[in-house]
């Protein structure tokens, strides 16, 4: 494939409605997911996509019940400690966006864990999005550069204290599960991406899906508000 996107965005949206339709507990919409991240892991590395980033947790998630926010902290600490997951196996690196620190001190370890056995490759980085927010992503650089002395702000200042700072902005955000929203997903750094909302519920992506995605971005005709 030519004309790939450097940068992918997901929102993994319909874990929960996925697991319903099939009369399963939302928890395990939420095991069939990270298989979801897999496949598509995997496939980014197959198609020489750099950049993928997933909202796997968004600073709104809290409001989700106890029981659910567990289970899903449950499932992210049992796969980070597996031996052979797909990051080590293919040699991809993890990176994270977002305050880590109100996650299990466990949880919290495990991630960082994974961050230094991958920072080497090179290939393919693997960005999650955990207790991310958009608004709070903007909110926290402000402050940090309020606190730094800053009397006026710039765009090259704000960019070099967003979460993202080292991540090029998405060509392409996909958001499974039908709904056209962007739920307070890197807002600032979206100017210009492509978007698209293919039906599916999350645990049914795969590297087919991928395909298709990228296939409907080569069609577009990306100005960058000029003129052809």
């Amino acid at each position: 494939m030519t004309n790939i996107p450097q940068h992918i965005g997901i929102i993994m949206d319909g874990n929960g409605r996925w697991a319903t339709k099939r009369g399963l507990p939302r928890n395990l919409g939420h095991k069939q997911g990270i298989k979801a991240i897999e496949k598509t892991v995997i496939a980014c590395k197959k198609l020489n996509i750099k950049y993928c980033s997933f909202f796997a947790f968004s600073t709104e998630n809290w409001k989700r019940s106890k029981e659910e926010i567990d289970g899903i902290f449950s499932l992210l600490r049992d796969y980070l400690k597996k031996e052979n997951n797909v990051f080590l196996e293919y040699k991809i690196k993890v990176e994270t966006i977002g305050t880590l620190n109100k996650f299990p001190r466990d949880l919290y370890n495990a991630i960082l864990d994974m961050k230094e056995k991958t920072k080497s490759y090179k290939d393919t980085c693997v960005i999650f999005a955990l207790n991310y927010g958009g608004r709070d992503d903007i909110i926290r650089a402000v402050n940090k550069l309020i606190k730094e002395g800053y009397q006026e702000i710039n765009e090259k200042l704000l960019l070099e204290n967003l979460d993202t700072k080292n991540i090029p902005e998405p060509d392409l955000v996909i958001r499974t599960s039908g709904e056209m929203r962007i739920s307070n997903f890197m807002l600032y750094q979206m100017a210009y991406s492509e978007l698209y909302f293919p039906k599916l519920y999350w645990p049914s992506f795969n590297e087919k899906s991928l395909k298709k995605c990228i296939e409907i971005f080569q069609k577009r005709n990306r100005r960058f508000g000029g003129l052809n």
